[in-house]
């Protein structure tokens, strides 16, 4: 019998950018939250955390612009 197994990393990474659904409620809020997630996925995934938290910040704010009922 196959089982599967998960690194924490992976499960961390996945848990991180499920995160980025959170948004916050002002466009600082927004951008921080995204960041934070971002980079800590990033960190999970062995990459580099200031791209991660990047794209984290402006992915998330750019969701929570476009669908503001969302968050």
């Amino acid at each position: 019998m196959d089982t599967h197994t998960y690194k924490p990393a992976s499960v961390f990474a996945l848990v991180a950018l499920l995160g980025l659904a959170a948004c916050g409620d002002t466009l600082g809020e927004q951008a921080l939250l995204g960041g934070a997630a971002g980079g800590g996925a990033a960190v999970a995934a062995g990459g580099d955390p200031l791209t991660g938290a990047a794209v984290g910040a402006a992915a998330n704010v750019a969701y929570c612009q476009t669908y503001p009922e969302r968050c």
